[in-house]
């Protein structure tokens, strides 16, 4: 089972409505493009039923270079995206919980 790409949402959207890829794809990118330039300015977006992204600040730390292990280096601080699932996503994606192999979960 492979990925779902930006191009299989247009081409399935697309087909499902009759609507042409091309403005489905041009409505697909500028929704990516309002959700990334409300998290760049420190937005969260929430989506109800499918999750909430949010802008989180994590914490400078000191990690060290598995090829030189005895020297230290500072990790900065820096703002990344974390994405908690809502619940009707949480809800489905439990269910498949049972079908899985323990190799499929790992990350």
């Amino acid at each position: 089972m492979g990925n779902l790409t930006k191009r299989d949402l247009v081409v399935r959207i697309s087909n499902e409505t009759g609507l042409v890829q091309q403005d489905v794809f041009d409505v697909v990118q500028k929704t990516l493009d309002y959700i990334t330039d409300a998290l760049s300015t420190g937005q969260n977006v929430e989506l109800r039923n499918f999750g909430v992204f949010e802008v989180r600040l994590t914490k400078s730390r000191v990690g060290r270079n598995p090829n030189k292990p005895e020297k230290d280096v500072v990790i900065p601080a820096r703002a990344t995206v974390k994405f908690k699932a809502g619940k009707v996503m949480r809800q489905r994606v439990l269910m498949r919980t049972e079908g899985m192999k323990p190799s499929d979960t790992a990350a």
